[in-house]
C-alpha cells in the first residue's frame, strides 16, 4: 500500500525513494508485524482464553508433564501471527505482485483450515479436531489451486522445471508432475511444521529461521544481477516475496514473546499449518522445493521420525521412538523442555547454513 502511494511521490520527494527498495520495505514489514503483535497479543489471547473454557485439549497419549504444565493454555494462537503477517505485507509489500498474493493466498487459506480444526478441538474438547482426510483434501485442494496459479505467471523456460542444489545450470523437466511435486511441497511443508509444533518455542523460531533465509534467496532470485552472478534461476518479481518473509520474521518474534516458556498461548494448527504452507509456497515460487527440505530439515526429521514410528510398529509391533514426534522421544528420555527447544534452534540454525551455502557452492 505505501509503496503504491509513496513511490510515485518521490520524484518530488527525493527522501521517499527509500521506499522503492526491497530491503528498506524488508526491514519496514519486520518492525510492523512485530508492532502490530504487541499491540494486539494481549488483546486477542485475552479473548481466546474467555472463550475457550479449559485451554486446548492435552493430548491423553502425550508426556504426562504435559497435562500438569500445559493444561489451560489458550491455542489459536495462530492468528496472532496472520494479523500481523498480513496487515505489514499488505502495507509494505507492491500489491501487483501476484507471487505476493500467491503466497499469502496459501498462508491465509491453510490457516482457515487449521482455524476450523482447532476450533473442533476446543468446542469437542478432544485433541483430534477435524478428520486427517478431511483436512488434507482441502491441502491439497488449496496447494493446487495456488500452483496453477504461480505457473501462470511463472517464465515459461521454468514454470515445470526443478532446480537441483548445488548443480548450477540444472534443471529438470517435470511437465505436469512438476503440479504433484509443487503440491506434496506446500501440504509436506505445511504438516512438517505442525508436527514439530508440540513445546514452547519450538516450531516458531525454526520457521523464522527459514523465512529469514527464504527472504534472502527470493531477493537474490529476483535480482537478476545477482542471480546471474550466482547462477541460480532468476524468477522476475520474485524479490517482493522478501517483504512477505519479513513479515513473517517480525510476526514470529512478536508471538515469540507470548510464546516463550511458559507460553501464554500455544499457535495451534492455525499458525503451524499457515506458517509451513507459507514456506513450502515461497519455495515453490523461488524455484528452490529442494533446498527447504535442507533450510527445513529440522521439520522434516520430526515429519521422519513419525513415519517411521507408525510403519515400524504396524510391521512389527515394536517402537523406534520412546514416542514420535522426535521432540517427544527426548522429552521422554528425560530432555528437559528447555534442553530440547534450544538444541533444536541450533540445528535448525546450522541447516540455514548448509541451505545458503547451495547459493554459492555450484
Amino acid at each position: 500500500m505505501l509503496y503504491h502511494i509513496l513511490v510515485p511521490l518521490a520524484d518530488q520527494f527525493g527522501a521517499l525513494n527509500v521506499f522503492r527498495y526491497l530491503t528498506f520495505r524488508t526491514g519496514g514489514a519486520v518492525i510492523t508485524a512485530l508492532i502490530v503483535s504487541f499491540l494486539f497479543g494481549p488483546v486477542i489471547i485475552e479473548m481466546l482464553k474467555s472463550r475457550q473454557q479449559g485451554g486446548q485439549p492435552i493430548r491423553e497419549d502425550g508426556p504426562e508433564s504435559h497435562l500438569l504444565t500445559k493444561k489451560g493454555t489458550p491455542t489459536m494462537g495462530g492468528l496472532l501471527i496472520l494479523i500481523a503477517l498480513g496487515s505489514a505485507t499488505l502495507l509494505w509489500s507492491d500489491l501487483s505482485n501476484r507471487f505476493v498474493w500467491a503466497a499469502l493466498g496459501v498462508t491465509m487459506a491453510f490457516g482457515l483450515i487449521g482455524f476450523l480444526d482447532d476450533y473442533m478441538k476446543v468446542s469437542k474438547r478432544d485433541s483430534n479436531g477435524m478428520s486427517s482426510k478431511m483436512k488434507f483434501f482441502m491441502q491439497v485442494v488449496i496447494a493446487a489451486l495456488a500452483t496453477f496459479w504461480i505457473l501462470q505467471q511463472m517464465p515459461p523456460e521454468l514454470a515445470t522445471k526443478l532446480a537441483i542444489p548445488f548443480l548450477k545450470s540444472t534443471l529438470l523437466d517435470l511437465g505436469w508432475m512438476f503440479v504433484v511435486l509443487a503440491i506434496l511441497v506446500m501440504v509436506g511443508a505445511s504438516n512438517a511444521v505442525n508436527l514439530t509444533d508440540g513445546l514452547d518455542g519450538l516450531a516458531i523460531v525454526p520457521v523464522m529461521i527459514a523465512a529469514g533465509v527464504f527472504a534472502i534467496i527470493a531477493y537474490l532470485t529476483g535480482h537478476s544481477v545477482f542471480a546471474n552472478y550466482l547462477q541460480i534461476n532468476h524468477v522476475q518479481g520474485a524479490g517482493e516475496l522478501a517483504v512477505f518473509c519479513g513479515a513473517i520474521v517480525g510476526g514470529g518474534l512478536g508471538f515469540l514473546w507470548f510464546n516463550a516458556p511458559p507460553a501464554k498461548v500455544f499457535m495451534g494448527d492455525t499458525g503451524s499449518l499457515s506458517l509451513g504452507g507459507a514456506l513450502g509456497a515461497i519455495s515453490v515460487i523461488t524455484k528452490h522445493e529442494l533446498v527447504l527440505a535442507l533450510v527445513g530439515g529440522l521439520f522434516v526429521l520430526e515429519t521422519i521420525s513419525v513415519i517411521v514410528q507408525v510403519v515400524s510398529f504396524k510391521l512389527t509391533g515394536k517402537r523406534v521412538f520412546a514416542m514420535a514426534p522426535l521432540h517427544h522421544h527426548f522429552e521422554k528420555k528425560g530432555w528437559a523442555e528447555s534442553t530440547i527447544v534450544i538444541r533444536f534452534w541450533i540445528i535448525a540454525s546450522i541447516l540455514a547454513l548448509a541451505g545458503l551455502s547451495t547459493l554459492k557452492l555450484r
